[in-house]
């Protein structure tokens, strides 16, 4: 599975990009107003720093102004996925762009009909919710199973991007359910290093050199 980092903050993703292990990028409206800039700046500084996919949300809401904003925001890096809600204009914008050749990632999938409509649409990315699912009394998760097994039946090209994954179970779920990507916020990627054994090894391991071999 490929990991990608959900944030707009460039400090987080020059701190998880030292790893080398981040694929991509995965933005919307509310994280890049945290960060101050306007989303063509602020995704162009993302795409210097991660060589993968990034993800950049439209704010329009009608599928004539999506598809102007879509080939906007394409324009900004060749790494730039346009991203589009899962609603009838989103899916309209999305079939529209993809035949022009502009991968999307159509988000806010709760469903796995939605991302059955999705896929027909062309989205290169379907992104289902997971912890927004878990927040109001479902399992998120199934979701995932669900959309993965729709696309297998039929061979979509579609990939399945797990978001709203809010821990290291989630991002272990999500990839043993089959999902392509999970993209997680830094938190949540930093959280997967630890492990108090593995803490307790090294500091034992160190602590037998040193008394070996102290002076």
């Amino acid at each position: 599975m490929k990991i990608f980092l959900d944030t707009a903050n460039l400090d987080e993703l020059r701190a998880a990009a030292k790893w080398g292990i981040v694929d991509g990028v995965t933005t919307n409206p509310s994280l890049i107003a945290k960060e101050g800039k306007p989303i063509k700046e602020q995704v162009a500084a993302i795409c210097d720093i991660v060589d993968g996919p990034v993800s950049a949300e439209v704010i329009s809401v009608e599928a004539k102004a999506m598809i102007a904003e879509g080939r906007e925001l394409a324009k900004v890096h060749k790494n730039i996925i346009v991203k589009l809600p899962l609603i009838r204009d989103g899916i309209e914008a999305c079939s529209a762009l993809s035949k022009e050749g502009i991968r999307t990632n159509v988000t806010l999938c709760f469903s796995p009909a939605q991302a059955l409509l999705a896929a027909k649409a062309g989205a290169y990315f379907i992104s289902p919710f997971v912890g927004r699912l878990d927040d109001v009394g479902a399992t998120g998760m199934d979701l995932v199973r669900q959309i993965v097994a729709i696309y297998e039946n039929y061979d979509y090209e579609t990939q399945v991007l797990a978001a709203s994954l809010r821990g290291p179970l989630h991002v272990v779920e999500a990839s043993l359910a089959g999902a392509h990507i999970g993209t997680m916020p830094f938190k949540v990627l930093d959280s997967l290093f630890n492990h108090p054994l593995t803490d307790k090894g090294l500091e034992q391991f160190l602590k037998d050199y040193n008394k070996a071999f102290a002076k």
